[in-house]
């Protein structure tokens, strides 16, 4: 298994937006955290006028054409980080259903097979949960229905 662990995209993109690449480096894509700071950087440097620079220094806001090419590359690196941790996110549940069904693949020491993870809550193909008193959708990564409270059992999760 890879080093894919749950990531909040919200949160990648609010680093994102804060330090140019830290997103990224939140997510542990250090080459793609760099490349963006270095992107971010040469924007500044390249398209901003050095009068609009040393306004911002001296604490007066700048007119927005002249940082509107930084405030672009700005933009798609948070939109990047936002989506690599989706997709992150994404291969961590594969990683994750293909270890679940390699291990409900192997025989118990009865030498059957085990069942269902929960017969009073319904599982999906995308490993939602569904409450068995509201039937509707829950995390599957607690133990109760965010919708009624109701406690969901053991194998829900």
């Amino acid at each position: 298994m890879t080093d894919h662990t749950r990531r909040r995209p919200w949160l990648a993109a609010l680093l994102a937006l804060v330090v140019s690449g830290l997103g990224h480096a939140y997510l542990r894509r250090w080459a793609r955290a760099f490349g963006w700071y270095v992107a971010v950087t040469a924007a500044v440097f390249v398209f901003v006028p050095e009068a609009a620079i040393s306004g911002v220094l001296a604490g007066e806001p700048p007119p927005l054409r002249d940082v509107a090419p930084a405030a672009a590359v700005v933009g798609a690196s948070v939109i990047d980080a936002y989506v690599v941790a989706l997709r992150n996110n994404r291969e961590h549940e594969r990683e994750r259903d293909a270890a679940r069904s390699a291990d409900a693949a192997e025989p118990t020491a009865g030498g059957t097979v085990d069942g269902p993870a929960a017969p009073s809550t319904e599982t999906t193909s995308d490993e939602t949960v569904r409450c068995p008193e509201c039937g509707k959708e829950t995390d599957p990564t607690v133990d109760f229905c965010q919708w009624c409270a109701e406690p969901l059992g053991d194998d829900a999760t």
